[in-house]
């Protein structure tokens, strides 16, 4: 069959064939004609950072590669809710950017704790649910600060479910 013989075919058809083959069609839910010179959203730590967010990830700077990657799957295995969670960053005993207001936020390290108080206002702090996690130095030689994580994960999951019910 000769490819320029072919009529186009319509979106009502195509729609009919692909749930005839068991198919979902896939929306793109940006805009997909963006002008080139338009900057994409930003990717990096503090994306998703809107008010309202589900939850935020507290982090001190300078984790190591392997630090964020056990810290990215144990997140990941958390669902993922926790996987998109925003993350923020401590150096100095100061937040890198500005604290979005959230029902949840995992900390890890007391330094970070101490600087998410000092970011947030104390209304938000009361209505947060707030969970202390141990450094991520600590996640890769101590089998006790990984249970602990386990254990602010699984909490942080529970407290996210019932307050999106």
């Amino acid at each position: 069959m000769n490819a320029s013989l072919r009529e186009p075919v319509d979106a009502s058809h195509r729609q009919r064939v692909l749930r005839a083959l068991g198919l979902t069609p896939w929306v793109r839910r940006a805009p997909a004609n963006r002008p080139v010179g338009e900057a994409q959203p930003a990717s990096g730590i503090v994306a998703g950072t809107s008010a309202g967010a589900d939850c935020v990830v507290i982090l001190p700077a300078g984790c190591t590669t392997r630090e964020l990657d056990l810290l990215g799957r144990a997140l990941s295995a958390g669902g993922a809710m926790l996987a998109r969670a925003a993350r923020l960053t401590v150096s100095d005993g100061q937040l890198a950017a500005s604290v979005p207001e959230a029902r949840a936020y995992l900390v890890f390290g007391e330094a970070q704790a101490h600087a998410l108080g000092r970011g947030l206002p104390a209304a938000a702090l009361h209505r947060a649910q707030i969970v202390l996690a141990d450094e991520p130095s600590l996640l890769l030689t101590r089998a006790d600060a990984k249970r602990r994580l386990w254990s602010a994960l699984r909490s942080l999951r529970r407290a996210l479910a019932t307050a999106g019910d």
